[in-house]
């Protein structure tokens, strides 16, 4: 098991920035690839951000050249600096996580509200 709890959220102006965290806890040397999603109000939960195991990273195309993923695997934490923010990046952003079993783990969540 693998417990996820996400920081860092809140509200900012278009074009500001944030950064926000992920604390894995439990079995954390069995996570293969760690990402952040994001659902917006009506809409499905997307994918925002993937790190695997051997740091390579796929993005949104919406979000590529604006926000950034990475793990510091010492402290067992991922983050997401997410710049020059947009109205439309207002979401809840949930941090995410797949074993080598392939089962999956989620927090709680975070808001993110970017005012225009």
């Amino acid at each position: 098991q693998v417990q996820l709890v996400e920081s860092g959220g809140g509200l900012v102006r278009a074009g500001g920035s944030l950064r926000l965290s992920c604390a894995a806890s439990g079995s954390v040397s069995s996570i293969n690839a760690m990402g952040w999603y994001r659902q917006a109000p009506g809409k499905q939960r997307e994918l925002v951000a993937m790190i695997r195991s051997g740091e390579s990273t796929n993005y949104a195309d919406s979000v590529k050249g604006r926000f950034t993923i990475s793990r510091d695997n010492a402290k067992n934490t991922l983050f997401l600096q997410m710049n020059s923010l947009k109205p439309e990046d207002t979401a809840d952003y949930y941090c995410q996580c797949q074993d080598w079993q392939f089962r999956e783990y989620w927090g709680q969540g975070t808001h993110v509200t970017v005012s225009s």
